[in-house]
């Protein structure tokens, strides 16, 4: 799928492509404690208002969840669509 319609595993493979050697290098706890330092920016973003920053801090986010999801062997499409959409259409 191109690029406007991305799926999140396409995501999480390219972030794997990229990273997965480095991020296998420094381990699960200091790719974490980078992820949480990009939250931090985010917060950061978000309590200045900076709108600016807001579109590259999520998306900092989301590509260290990503490695995070790598490291561990998470398919994160798979594991939201499991928790987010079947879950919610048991309820209707």
């Amino acid at each position: 799928m191109g690029v406007n319609g991305m799926e999140i595993r396409e995501a999480q493979e390219i972030i794997r492509n990229m990273y997965f050697e480095r991020d296998s290098s420094r381990g699960l706890f200091s790719t974490f404690t980078w992820f949480v330092e990009e939250v931090g920016e985010l917060a950061e973003a978000v309590l200045k208002s900076d709108y600016r920053s807001l579109s590259e801090e999520i998306a900092d986010v989301f590509a260290w969840l990503l490695s995070i999801a790598n490291l561990v062997g998470v398919d994160l499409e798979e594991s939201f669509i499991r928790k987010y959409v079947f879950k919610d259409s048991l309820k209707h």
